[in-house]
């Protein structure tokens, strides 16, 4: 009997050190980084439009005032095209959002499935749309390819976009394009939707790194595309990325902050190149002398061509880009080049000659949604 209890207190013991022989091991694998999920980004480009095109206009996110979209459609129509506006634009909830979720997703829907609607101007950003994301599925998305024109909150949707397979334009929108179309900045739009592909060349920039490098354009808004990561608008799961990151009104910490939760997801790690476009009114908590120098200590460590100052995002001067384009930049000592590897014809853009006349602060942070209309 004694002998017996011997052998099963033995088993016992064997089958309680395996168990914990097992739990330590899966302690220790589970420290290990899991492998990282990456997507591959294949966009399709959109036709270009001609004379007689209709245009959407749609606000997905924040209210935007009828008069604004209406003087905007006037200019639409100084441009050859034909504006047709969302069904729900003009409608106002909860003292902001321009309607419910539904109507907003109602509005997409309505312009992406009409087949005589060949592109899609938002009107406004703000915010809202990341509320849209698990409303609207990438199929849908791919199935009725059109261009999509917006940035700030719209950095969304350009995100669904370039994972449904579909590139897209940041660039400019109704509050803007209702001050006359005429500036430099509509114009390119303009020009793009018409098939006219800029060609950037830019001056150098004391915190540029050097450098060359292609790869697909993604990104946007950094507060707004950073909070997606891991939603199906999650463009940086991409492998062989060029960057693109603008802000406004925000402070150095919470810049630092966002691009060190894409640094901590390995969305850098899979960047060839990066673009840092306007840091319009943005904090100086810091001593740093620009948002650029404290983001070019972080950037250095990657070994990878950045190119600083490109005018895109809230300053004045918003320049259009393709995103989920092939894209290359080439950062030299001596100044720096963008270029979108898409048919069209060619136009080189020196961004040095382009001159404009301010927008008031208040104006700006406005159309940006960051105080009331």
């Amino acid at each position: 009997m004694k002998e017996r209890c011997k052998w099963i207190g033995a088993g016992i013991l064997a089958i309680t050190s395996m168990t914990l022989l097992s739990a330590c091991s899966d302690d220790e694998e589970s420290t290990t980084p899991a492998q990282e999920e990456t997507v591959v980004l294949r966009c399709s480009k959109p036709e270009y439009l001609k004379t007689g095109d209709k245009v959407a206009l749609i606000s997905p996110s924040y209210f935007t005032p009828m008069e604004n979209v209406e003087k905007t459609a006037a200019v639409l129509r100084t441009w050859g095209l034909e504006p047709v506006i969302g069904p729900n634009v003009g409608k106002i909830v909860d003292g902001r959002y321009a309607g419910t979720v539904a109507e907003r997703v109602s509005d997409i829907r309505w312009a992406l499935n009409d087949p005589s609607i060949k592109a899609i101007i938002c009107n406004r950003g703000g915010y809202g749309t990341i509320q849209l994301i698990d409303e609207l599925t990438l199929t849908e998305l791919k199935a009725a390819p059109k261009w999509i024109v917006g940035f700030s909150d719209i950095t969304t949707l350009h995100g669904l976009m370039s994972r449904a397979g579909v590139m897209s334009i940041q660039g400019t929108m109704s509050s803007f394009l209702a001050k006359g179309g005429t500036d430099k900045t509509s114009t390119l739009m303009r020009d793009l939707l018409l098939g006219n592909v800029p060609r950037y060349v830019l001056p150098p920039h004391p915190e540029n790194i050097t450098g060359k490098a292609s790869g697909v354009l993604v990104g946007g808004n950094l507060c707004t595309f950073a909070p997606n990561i891991g939603s199906q608008a999650d463009a940086t799961k991409g492998k062989d990325l060029i960057l693109f990151v603008e802000e406004v009104e925000e402070s150095m910490h919470n810049i630092d902050r966002q691009m060190r939760i894409l640094q901590m997801n390995g969305v850098l790690n899979r960047c060839k190149g990066i673009i840092l476009g306007e840091f319009t009114d943005c904090g100086t908590e810091f001593t740093y002398e620009s948002v650029e120098a404290m983001l070019h200590e972080m950037l250095a460590a990657y070994h990878i061509p950045v190119l600083c100052g490109f005018p895109g995002g809230h300053g004045d001067v918003n320049l259009p880009i393709v995103m989920g384009a092939p894209v290359t930049i080439d950062v030299r000592n001596d100044g720096a080049t963008v270029t979108f590897d898409i048919d069209g014809r060619q136009q080189e853009v020196r961004t040095a000659d382009i001159s404009v006349t301010p927008t008031p602060l208040p104006m700006r942070l406005m159309m940006a949604g960051k105080v009331s209309q």
